[in-house]
Order: structure tokens, then C-alpha cells, then sequence
């Protein structure tokens, strides 16, 4: 029988935040930059937790932060990942995009509890929503040797077919605001409002 991959953390924080003019991992939701807020939670659950950044954005980092450079091979949010992978090829990767503010500390854990290390990977999917969520995931080793075969044959560069084409574990949020990502300023005001009614509540 197979060891379970140990689990390291990787907070996607090297895209360009075009459609938000801005650098959506410096926006703030809890008191520090976001891509800090997941970087720093993720150490209560993950072995190793690394930044997923460009090379341009290394000298924003300080020697405490550990992190990889996209090796831009693939277009898209599976640059990062595979980066990471090609990095650590035999750990598993709980991966965080840092524009989801609502991601807490229960639904990582549940996210957790519900792994399924025999299949490519473990990943939230929104009740009202048709296909899972490939930017909040547990992707294991061997789903990511499928996942660069399946890059290199050119025919998609996306996540998510990916996984809907393979087998997935499939995990229902508790609730779907988890899930809710920004790309536009008047995103980050709603969300704004939204933390700051749930702490007062």
C-alpha cells in the first residue's frame, strides 16, 4: 500500500490582478497583506508552505518567506502548481489562490478531513456550481505526473476541465461564500463589508 504524501501549502500570489488594477494579494482583509494572512494560516496545516510568485516579486519577500518562482510553462493558475510540483515532485499541495478572503480556518480543515490521496485530487465544489474549484485543493503527486502529461499534449491549459475529465474527490463547502474570489475593486469593498458584519454579529 502507498505512503500518503505529506502536504505542503502554496499560496498562488503570482498573477497579474489585471481586472483588479492592483495587486490582490497586498489587498487587506484581516489586519495584513492577504497573501500573508493564507501563507501564515496554512502553517497550522501544512508541512511546508511556500509562495507561489514571479521572479519580479522576489525582492517583496524578506528570507522568512519561503518561496517558488513560476517557471512559465504553462499559461494560467497551473504555472504556479506545476512549478511547485517540479520543485517537490513527491509532496501533495493544498493550494490557495489569494483573492478567496473568506477562506477560514474551518473550511481548510474540512477541506483536509475529506482527502482522498488515491485520487488526483481532493477539491471544494459550490453547491449551485457545475464544476469544482481547483484553486482551493488538495492535488496529490501522482495527479500532478497526470496533470503535466496532460499539459504537454497542448489540447487545454486549464484546471479546471482538467479535473473535471479525472477523478476528483468532490467536497461541498459548508457554505459557498467560502468559495467567493474578487477581480474588480468594487468586489473588495463588498467583502469588505461582509468580514466586518460577520465580526460584529
Amino acid at each position: 500500500m502507498n505512503s500518503i504524501a505529506k502536504l505542503n501549502g502554496l499560496v498562488l500570489a503570482g498573477g497579474q490582478s489585471r481586472r483588479m488594477g492592483t495587486d490582490k494579494g497586498l489587498l487587506e482583509y484581516h489586519d495584513q497583506p492577504q497573501r500573508f494572512y493564507i501563507y501564515n494560516v496554512l502553517k497550522e496545516f501544512c508541512e511546508q508552505v511556500y509562495m507561489s510568485v514571479r521572479e519580479d516579486q522576489l525582492e517583496e519577500f524578506d528570507s522568512d518567506t519561503k518561496c517558488i518562482v513560476d517557471q512559465n510553462m504553462y499559461p494560467g493558475p497551473f504555472n504556479g502548481l506545476m512549478s511547485a510540483h517540479l520543485a517537490h515532485p513527491d509532496k501533495a499541495w493544498l493550494v490557495l489562490a489569494c483573492d478567496m478572503p473568506l477562506v477560514d480556518r474551518d473550511a481548510i480543515k474540512r477541506l483536509i478531513s475529506q482527502r482522498a490521496p488515491l485520487k488526483i485530487a481532493t477539491a471544494y465544489k459550490a453547491k449551485h456550481q457545475i464544476f469544482p474549484e481547483p484553486l482551493f485543493a488538495v492535488w496529490e503527486p501522482e495527479g500532478l505526473r497526470v496533470a503535466q502529461a496532460y499539459l504537454e499534449r497542448g489540447k487545454s491549459f486549464s484546471p479546471v476541465k482538467f479535473l473535471v475529465d479525472n477523478a476528483v474527490e468532490l467536497v461541498s463547502p459548508l457554505s459557498d461564500q467560502v468559495l467567493l474570489n474578487i477581480n474588480h475593486a468594487e468586489d473588495y469593498q463588498s467583502i469588505l463589508k461582509k468580514i466586518k458584519e460577520k465580526s460584529e454579529s
